[in-house]
């Protein structure tokens, strides 16, 4: 009879522990869920008001309502949302004044911000991140289209050594020019 009576007294602090314990666990999710205080209470009083170790039907009722996303999955996907908006977006607004701006447009019509650089050889409206034109394969250097693949006004480095040697040398009398090479 004795071992009847501990047995039932140990039976009956563990459906209390479990109660109990369901109770916290179904408190910390709706709290990571919502932020509606009264639909945080209902959660709670829905698992709570059946007996200790009997909650199992508020608890798969609970689960069956709850909110499927938490407020940190739904943040994040917030953010990447909008991460993915405004990179499709960016290039539809100008960086200066932060105003919609249309994609083929050069400058910004309200604050007069460049917004495209045009290819010197077929004319395009470029992006100022592209090393090259994508219509006509023209490289760019600094920013600007080039032709032939050399900036305007810079000498290709075999030109400019012909120029210095037919200058001549520019060094004092009686020192050596040495070359780089050696």
């Amino acid at each position: 009879m004795e071992y009847a009576v501990l047995g039932g007294l140990v039976l009956g602090v563990w459906l209390l522990l479990l109660w109990l314990s369901i109770i916290v666990w179904v408190y910390r999710d709706i709290r990571d869920r919502t932020r509606d205080l009264g639909l945080q209470v209902l959660a709670v009083f829905v698992v709570m008001m059946f007996f200790p170790g009997m909650n199992l039907p508020g608890l798969a009722l609970y689960l069956m309502l709850r909110p499927r996303e938490s407020l940190e999955d739904a943040y994040a996907r917030s953010l990447e949302e909008e991460s993915l908006l405004r990179e499709i977006g960016d290039e539809g607004v100008c960086p200066s004044c932060r105003r919609f701006v249309e994609r083929g447009w050069k400058t910004c019509p309200f604050c007069q911000t460049q917004l495209r650089d045009v290819c010197r050889k077929c004319e395009q409206l470029l992006s100022f991140n592209w090393v090259a034109c994508p219509f006509c394969g023209e490289q760019r250097r600094g920013g600007q289209a080039t032709q032939g693949g050399e900036a305007a006004g810079v000498q290709p480095t075999s030109a400019l050594a012909e120029t210095l040697a037919e200058s001549g040398p520019s060094t004092p009398a009686g020192e050596e020019v040495t070359s780089p090479q050696g």
